[in-house]
């Protein structure tokens, strides 16, 4: 089955996809042994949680592109699959999903994941902006400002404007209301139920 996308759809999706978990890469290699038991924005989970929760997500994509359903692939990214080598598996789950979106096509068909049947562009555009977001939750938890890459948060942001109830999901929590003249960024973190002054030293 085959979901057509308009011409530039599918360079699009793949090149944001492959920046945000670019950006993943980079958070994990600077984030120390010490950390990685730090709290993140996201509540009840630690960085290892939230960077383990990442990596099980995208295992998943190659796994549906190549056409195995939710019930295939059953308990196989459930509990830890991070292992010893945390950026090993994330560049891995990463690099096998940007050669699966790389086929001819593969951006078109229709895939079975965990809610439905969905296109894998949509899939993977809406895993995209879960993953922009969570860099900030990770980027603010390991201490840095959070900036996230250009273009990043307008991409995220487009994406997840297009739902009607984010909250509803139980994925994010409540709207928060961005200030006048907001960017791209504070609009995204209002959306998701984010503060953007969030910090480790204010739980």
């Amino acid at each position: 089955m085959e979901c057509p996308h308009p011409s530039g759809t599918h360079t699009e999706v793949r090149r944001h996809y492959a920046a945000a978990g670019a950006e993943v890469a980079r958070l994990i290699r600077t984030a120390p042994e010490d950390q990685w038991s730090a709290p993140t924005p996201c509540r009840e989970w630690e960085v290892r949680t939230l960077v383990n929760h990442l990596a099980a997500q995208h295992l998943w994509v190659c796994q549906a592109i190549a056409g195995y359903t939710p019930d295939q692939i059953g308990r196989r990214f459930q509990g830890d699959v991070l292992g010893r080598n945390p950026l090993g598996v994330w560049e891995m789950a990463v690099d096998s999903a940007v050669r699966a979106l790389g086929r001819p096509g593969a951006p078109d068909l229709l895939v079975h994941v965990s809610y439905g049947v969905r296109d894998v562009g949509g899939y993977v555009r809406e895993l995209t902006a879960e993953t922009v977001v969570h860099s900030w939750d990770l980027a603010r938890a390991l201490g840095e400002s959070g900036r996230m890459p250009q273009g990043a948060a307008r991409y995220a942001l487009a994406e997840f404007r297009g739902y009607r109830d984010l909250a509803g999901t139980g994925l994010f929590d409540p709207p928060l209301t961005a200030l006048p003249g907001a960017d791209a960024q504070e609009l995204l973190l209002a959306l998701t139920g984010r503060d953007p002054h969030w910090s480790a030293e204010r739980i």
